[in-house]
């Protein structure tokens, strides 16, 4: 899946350790690789898989005849650049239709493609929804006063990362997604809807 990365950069926004109560020490998780290692979301890579085989089979083959046709345009490119009195005016046309074959290429790919891309975002986003939680729990049953994210890290010793404490939560607390995508869905959607939900209403103080 080519925007596995992508849309799992968009989940890990999501993370966000509360402050614990305690000062007990300094804790990392990856986010991604929290949702990435989860049981549902492995099987649910491999049912996406095989029900959109042939749309992901098609888009292989154009990609890979995609290259075999630009490939000696390219090749052409390359010796009118090395001919005399090759001016960037002159290599301007070959060059702009090596990338408009290239793009027009891209944008059929995506095309195909994008069932799986769909079923896919909608199976992280079901993940996501659970990762503040497990961030949580885990930030909660461990004392953890401070949660980084990796790239944030010079040095680490290894039982400070939590990661695996976060996907094993996730299994825990949503084991399955469904990769059926509902109709009208929208990327985003569920976290639309729990940032519109407003917080409950404090409690008033009761007087004596």
């Amino acid at each position: 899946m080519t925007n596995l990365t992508k849309i799992l950069l968009a989940a890990s926004v999501a993370v966000t350790a509360p402050a614990a109560a305690q000062v007990n020490g300094v804790a990392v998780a990856d986010p991604q690789g929290a949702i990435a290692g989860t049981r549902a979301w492995a099987t649910a890579r491999t049912q996406i898989q095989t029900t959109y085989k042939p749309q992901l089979d098609q888009a292989d083959a154009r990609s890979k005849a995609i290259q075999a046709e630009l490939q000696p345009l390219v090749t052409q490119f390359q010796a009118a650049q090395r001919a005399p009195g090759a001016t960037n005016a002159t290599l301007q046309p070959q060059y702009a239709a090596i990338q408009a074959k290239q793009q027009a290429g891209q944008a059929e790919i995506a095309r195909i493609t994008a069932p799986a891309e769909r079923a896919q975002a909608y199976v992280i986003e079901q993940i996501q929804a659970k990762l503040g939680e497990a961030v949580q729990n885990v930030v909660r049953t461990r004392n953890v006063s401070l949660l980084v994210n990796p790239q944030a890290v010079l040095f680490l010793q290894p039982n400070a990362d939590v990661t695996p404490a976060v996907t094993a939560e996730l299994d825990r607390l949503i084991p399955t997604v469904s990769t059926a995508v509902p109709a009208g869905w929208q990327p985003g959607q569920q976290q639309a809807a729990r940032a519109a939900t407003p917080a409950p209403a404090p409690a008033r103080p009761t007087g004596r």
